[in-house]
């Protein structure tokens, strides 16, 4: 589900956790958006560490990690700069705030993937909320949405990570859309997604229009494009603004009302669409753009996870001994294994 849905869930969700943390940690807060990692270090129940290389989990947006334990650790990427080590922290202190609360728990339970995306999507809004506080937040972004350079001078002018500000931007964007912070090959380092199937962090966009335009100029550039998805699928076509960010350029994408035009009508929906399928297993409808099953050519059910693939037997209980033994070990039509009969 990425939709405007995901996005208010997210937000609700992130706000609920801070009430959390600031009632187990009055104050903690305020003190995560002055040092998180210094702050989150002084904490006893949760190891706090700094490697040459963080490997992330096969969703998570950002270069870190986090392990439930016992005892349960964070691990951050020391190789970032010190705004981004705090984002990084933040959103894996997400993770650990939401895998440790039934009551975070309950929002997982109403999501057609069971939070999948949600605790993703929530870890970075919390992360975004406590470094970027509100005022400073509408005071940089106009009312009409955020253009590039709103978001440049948004993160010169509050000290928080470029990923940050792009969380923060994505909840003012008028349309649906993205936000994508790429570094000077044309890979995203980085992505925020508004009603749009999100991108993955480390694919190449550096060739598409107005990317590669801005890539060849000073950075700047706008126009229409179409962003690539996995295997190469081309995304429905969206207008598109690209500013320098120190090294790195930052790139807002909507279907229509971008900020930066008097007037931008609704492209037109050219990217590819979800099918639609019922589980065999449980009934369940999903939609999906996953990779099919090679066998049965249906994705994984995100109900059941599994595909159409009728389940493979590879044990059976003996009603005798009670033990499950290989197929082989019964007779035709017998519930006792062949020691029992």
């Amino acid at each position: 589900m990425v939709n405007y849905v995901l996005a208010a869930a997210a937000r609700a969700q992130a706000t609920a956790m801070m009430a959390e943390l600031d009632a187990h940690r009055p104050g903690a807060t305020q003190r995560l958006a002055q040092d998180a990692l210094a702050e989150m270090q002084t904490w006893p129940e949760l190891t706090v560490r700094r490697v040459a290389e963080a490997q992330s989990g096969p969703r998570c947006s950002v270069a870190g990690a986090y392990a439930p334990g016992p005892p349960p650790q964070i691990v951050v990427a020391d190789s970032t700069s010190p705004a981004r080590q705090d984002f990084t922290a933040l959103h894996e202190l997400g993770h650990h705030l939401q895998q440790n609360s039934f009551a975070l728990m309950d929002a997982f339970a109403r999501q057609p993937d069971r939070g999948v995306l949600l605790e993703d999507a929530a870890c970075d809004a919390f992360a975004a909320e406590i470094l970027l506080p509100a005022p400073l937040v509408e005071h940089h972004l106009a009312s009409d949405g955020p253009t590039a350079p709103d978001i440049v001078e948004l993160w010169r002018a509050s000290g928080a990570s470029r990923m940050a500000v792009c969380v923060r931007a994505i909840q003012h964007l008028p349309a649906p859309g993205h936000i994508l912070l790429l570094d000077t090959g044309g890979q995203v380092v980085f992505a925020a997604s508004h009603g749009l199937r999100p991108l993955q962090r480390g694919s190449f966009q550096g060739d598409i229009p107005t990317i590669a335009q801005a890539r060849a100029g000073q950075g700047r550039a706008q126009g229409r494009t179409q962003i690539r998805y996995r295997d190469g699928i081309l995304g429905r076509e969206l207008h598109a603004q690209t500013a320098p960010m120190d090294g790195y350029l930052v790139a807002v994408l909507v279907t229509d009302s971008a900020p930066w035009r008097a007037f931008t009508p609704p492209t037109k929906d050219t990217g590819p669409q979800a099918r639609e399928y019922i589980c065999e297993h449980c009934d369940e409808e999903f939609r999906s753009f996953e990779p099919a099953c090679s066998v049965c050519g249906v994705p994984r059910c995100p109900e059941c996870d599994r595909c159409a693939c009728p389940a493979r037997v590879t044990e059976r209980l003996c009603q005798g001994c009670f033990i499950r033994h290989p197929p082989a070990m019964f007779a035709d039509g017998a519930d006792r294994c062949l020691d029992c009969s």
